[in-house]
């Protein structure tokens, strides 16, 4: 697809964030240290109220100042109005909606950067998928890799991926995102990026119940392996590259949403473990555990490509089921012995 004409990547840019959680908040944070007008979209008038007038977003971003200069709004088309490039960092079920009202207001040359990460429940379809069924003949680029909001607002050292078929649009968010502190890789597989970056939630869960369940180092580093290949394996069904997944994407989002202390999905995972049901483990929670609705919808995606995905399809039993995990673990440590390339 040919780029829409934009202005100088290498310049400083009107810009719009559609998506005032946390990592929404620090994506305008971030854009708006690097020297662009950024304007934040948040659903709730309060968040917007209080990032333009105390600098700071405590409902989803706790502890964290923010730019000055960042500016937030609760009307979508104010939010978008002459932006040059609009990143978007909605729950991924909401995605299509939002965008579907925001898309009037787009300004012709606008590039979309999505940074949602899912799987569409009802159509199975990736994020940039819904963005360009719902915003016909803007370039869409696809954002992924490891990085917890709170880590990047506080400006430690991540690296991530910027992901399109449409090479200029890849660079102009590469380069808008890029900084000393925040580095941006690009890259042509989006499909990979994307499957990535939505089933590692699935694995996360899959992690905290590890640590919910008391067991150690051997079975999270089983898990964590073991999820990878069941990725990849899908990926591959679906037409992404294999070492797509041992990069950034796939590997290093996986090892950081598996194991860190930051992670809402592992967080999840831990409780469900422990012997919570999900209700009783998502219930007060400001924030979205993609994993969840991933594991629906990537339970489903695995069924119609015939993937045998164990890990995703014990996940579901457990969370949808109301099957013990000690027990569901178990099983999968029992399943037919085979060789690990073909497993």
């Amino acid at each position: 697809m040919e780029s829409a004409t934009a202005p100088d990547s290498t310049l400083a840019r009107q810009t719009a964030v559609i998506g005032a959680g946390a990592w929404g908040t620090a994506l305008a944070d971030l854009l708006a240290r690097n020297g662009h007008a950024v304007t934040l979209w948040a659903y709730e008038p309060e968040v917007a109220e209080s990032i333009t007038r105390q600098h700071e977003n405590p409902r989803f971003l706790p502890g964290a100042h923010l730019a000055p200069s960042v500016r937030a709004t609760s009307d979508l088309a104010v939010a978008v109005d002459g932006a040059s490039l609009v990143c978007v960092a909605t729950p991924s079920h909401l995605l299509r909606g939002i965008l579907r009202k925001a898309a009037p207001h787009l300004a012709r040359s606008a590039a979309l950067c999505i940074a949602s990460k899912g799987i569409e429940t009802e159509t199975l379809a990736l994020m940039t998928d819904v963005a360009t069924e719902e915003a016909r003949g803007h370039p869409v680029v696809a954002l992924s890799g490891p990085s917890f909001a709170a880590e990047v607002v506080a400006r430690q050292p991540t690296a991530i991926v910027a992901a399109s078929d449409d090479e200029a649009a890849s660079v102009l968010v590469q380069e808008a995102l890029s900084n000393s502190h925040f580095r941006v890789y690009t890259h042509d597989d989006i499909i990979g990026v994307e499957l990535g970056g939505s089933l590692k939630n699935v694995m996360a869960v899959a992690a905290g119940m590890v640590d919910g369940l008391g067991l150690g180092h051997n079975s999270r580093a089983a898990l964590i392996t073991r999820g990878l290949a069941e990725m990849t394996r899908l990926g591959v069904a679906l037409g992404a590259r294999p070492a797509t997944f041992a990069g950034l994407a796939g590997l290093g989002d996986l090892v950081l949403t598996c194991t860190g202390s930051l992670s809402r999905n592992r967080t999840v995972g831990v409780d469900v473990g422990r012997g919570a049901t999900l209700a009783e483990a998502v219930a007060g929670k400001e924030t979205v555990a993609e994993g969840v609705t991933t594991t629906r919808s990537a339970h489903a995606l695995a069924a119609r490509e015939g993937v045998e995905m164990p890990i995703v399809a014990t996940v579901h039993r457990i969370l949808f089921d109301g099957y013990p995990a000690r027990l569901a673990i178990g099983e999968l440590m029992t399943r037919e012995l085979r060789a690990e390339q073909d497993a």
